[in-house]
């Protein structure tokens, strides 16, 4: 029709604007293409991230050169297993990781102290997450802790552990609070995320909405002490309304009018 634009103007205009959201994400957007498939290099970078998400799912993790490095900066380390015998079963049964062996729940009930704050890290479905992220989140998290006069018990290392097993492990140390920090599902765009789940009152059992998540934690996402800031803020709201989760989240949200997205997850 007259006065319409030339034809393929719009195509290009949205073509430019794809292109420029390139900038603020790793996702694949405005890839191009080479006849009606995808540029080789493209193809070939889709690729090499798909092989390094299934090594972070399958690959195991060192637990005694991971806990070699808090160790050294005085913390007390307990590594423990869950009740998945080995990495084929932990991935065909979730419920496994959710708890604990015998030997570990044993292990635990011995150094029960009642700390104010224990903190969990496992392996979860990406090992590098661990590898790459777990102490510079730690080296952050304890200063805050301790000056805010939180007591803080044993660094336990779960090898097969999923969220949950956080729960048996805070009720058998008697914490008031759990932190699980474990390595996420990977994607095409990020095989190393970490994420931290915040528990009030660890009891087994509890329910996914009594937990805080952050999550993304990694240097190409979240900053470890961005999280770790982050994680201390949880906790000090934890401590004063005495909840995680949903609950904290309408109590935060009707004490106050500003938004709570910001800071708790």
């Amino acid at each position: 029709m007259p006065g319409d634009p030339p034809r393929g103007s719009d195509e290009k205009t949205v073509a430019g604007g794809v292109l420029g959201l390139r900038r603020f994400t790793p996702a694949r957007i405005a890839l191009g293409r080479t006849g009606t498939g995808q540029p080789t290099a493209a193809s070939l970078r889709f690729m090499m991230d798909h092989a390094r998400a299934r090594d972070a799912v399958h690959a195991a993790l060192d637990f005694n050169a991971i806990a070699q490095s808090p160790r050294s900066l005085g913390w007390s380390v307990v590594h423990v297993r869950s009740a998945a015998t080995d990495r084929a079963q932990y991935l065909r049964r979730p419920d496994l990781g959710r708890s604990l062996s015998r030997a570990g729940r044993f292990d635990l009930e011995s150094k029960a102290q009642g700390s104010d704050v224990v903190i969990v890290a496992a392996d979860g479905l990406s090992a590098s997450a661990i590898c790459s992220n777990l102490l510079p989140v730690l080296d952050h998290l304890r200063p805050l802790l301790r000056a805010r006069g939180r007591t803080i018990g044993p660094l336990v290392l779960v090898e097969q552990g999923r969220v949950a097993v956080g729960d048996e492990i805070g009720e058998l140390l008697g914490a008031r609070l759990v932190v699980v920090l474990i390595g996420e599902r990977p994607g095409l765009s990020s095989a190393d995320s970490l994420g931290a789940y915040i528990t009030w009152r660890p009891r087994i059992g509890s329910m996914d909405s009594s937990r805080n998540c952050i999550s993304s934690i990694r240097p190409a996402g979240l900053l470890p002490e961005e999280a770790a800031a982050q994680i201390a803020d949880v906790i000090d709201a934890a401590f004063v309304h005495a909840a995680t989760g949903v609950r904290l989240n309408d109590l935060r949200s009707a004490a106050s009018p500003a938004p709570i997205g910001a800071h708790i997850r």
